[in-house]
């Protein structure tokens, strides 16, 4: 899968201008894909009424979706690196905003599975393409912080569902916030007329010495390595993301609006957690500031799961997002950097999509689990075993905080 050289000569300096559009295409990106699977968490009781299934069914549904993601990340990844950032990324916001507006027009049980199986294919396609063309515009100085930025688009899309089922589902139910969910599509306009191509992936195309399969398979250990990564980190914010809104309806039994308006504060926190310790890596690297983001997050188990008091329980909500958040805002440019400059439109998606096909029975262990115990008790548990293995993960990697792309 080679491809024809371009124009841009390796030897000219990259250009970083036009990195802000690039920045907010992905981020808006990242932010409407979490928009619209956390519809599905926010509305899970009320889908399963309304489908005449158990909870644990329509969680099954979230898994469908996480394992679905690979594929996404294989088929725009390659395409990413064979065609440009753009492209991919505009033919994959139209994609996925098709079938979300589908989602809301969903007959019965089997229709819905099979429209979230297709929504993961186009969710798993965006991070890899968007991340890739981020992290090679802007410049190596803001990584750090602009990864926080653009992670934290998934925070930002969860707040935006808990905001709309706050106001959307009490009034005319779970269907028309999935039509909402369409409007990814509109971006994909933006990214046509004012996003300019990554300059590194020009470089690349023109000196890449073997098709894209052979650099893949040249990079295996580091692919594994990256893979194993991704699992811990996607078990960790699942594990406390996705069942969250059930914790709150079942154990405390807060009506839908209180739920909206816990979720908005914990996204809040996840938000500026992304940010921060985004920044913070490009102190004291991308390794040291997830592992003691990791070691909070463990402190703050207790406060999170097991409170009685709403304040305190708002307050663990927002902390443990905060730290949760705040690792996984190192992500981008941690993978990225890692990855080499001819397969850097595949190798971070897939590997962290491979990452969340591994994780993708959280949601659903954790509420078989609740059946046995309350699900503030099957969410520590889970969460203590995940934080352990994504800090292990983290802990034994390697690192290249800085790394100069363009130059391989």
């Amino acid at each position: 899968m080679s491809h024809q050289p371009t124009a841009q000569s390796p030897t000219i300096p990259l250009n970083t201008s036009g990195h802000w559009a690039a920045v907010l295409a992905g981020f808006l990106g990242w932010t409407l894909d979490a928009f619209d699977f956390f519809l599905v968490t926010v509305a899970l009781g009320e889908i399963a009424k309304d489908f005449n299934r158990p909870n644990s069914d329509i969680a099954l549904s979230l898994t469908i979706t996480l394992a679905f993601r690979p594929i996404g990340a294989l088929i725009f990844g390659l395409l990413a690196d064979r065609y440009g950032r753009r492209l991919p990324l505009m033919l994959d916001l139209i994609f996925y905003s098709i079938v979300e507006i589908a989602t809301g027009f969903a007959h019965g049980y089997v229709s819905f599975m099979v429209l979230r199986a297709l929504f993961g294919i186009g969710m798993g396609g965006e991070w890899g393409v968007g991340a890739s063309l981020v992290m090679e515009k802007v410049p190596a100085r803001w990584r750090g912080v602009l990864s926080g930025v653009l992670q934290e688009g998934y925070a930002f899309g969860f707040l935006l569902a808990g905001l709309v089922s706050g106001f959307v589902l009490p009034h005319w139910g779970w269907r028309p916030m999935f039509w909402i969910g369409g409007l990814p599509a509109l971006l994909a306009i933006f990214v046509r007329m004012h996003v300019k191509e990554s300059e590194v992936w020009q470089r690349a195309a023109r000196s890449r010495p073997q098709g894209l399969l052979s650099g893949i398979s040249k990079n295996w250990k580091l692919f594994l390595y990256l893979t194993l990564l991704m699992a811990g980190m996607n078990f960790s914010s699942h594990g406390t993301q996705d069942m969250y809104p059930t914790f709150l309806k079942n154990d405390h039994h807060f009506t839908p609006q209180r739920v909206a308006w816990i979720t908005s504060i914990m996204q809040i926190g996840a938000i500026v957690g992304g940010i921060g310790f985004g920044l913070l890596s490009d102190r004291i690297g991308r390794r040291w500031a997830m592992l003691l983001a990791f070691a909070l997050a463990i402190a703050c188990i207790p406060l999170w799961a097991f409170s009685k008091a709403l304040a305190l329980l708002v307050l663990g909500a927002f902390l443990i997002q905060f730290m949760v958040q705040g690792a996984w805002g190192i992500i981008p440019a941690h993978i990225t950097e890692l990855s080499p400059d001819n397969v850097r439109g595949l190798l971070p998606g897939f590997s962290y999509q491979c990452g969340v096909l591994i994780a993708a029975s959280v949601p659903f262990i954790e509420s078989l689990l609740a059946r046995h115990m309350s699900y503030g008790h099957a969410m520590a548990l889970v969460a203590l075993l995940v934080f352990l293995l994504a800090g292990t993960a983290v802990a034994l990697g390697p690192e290249k905080r800085g790394v100069e792309f363009g130059k391989e």
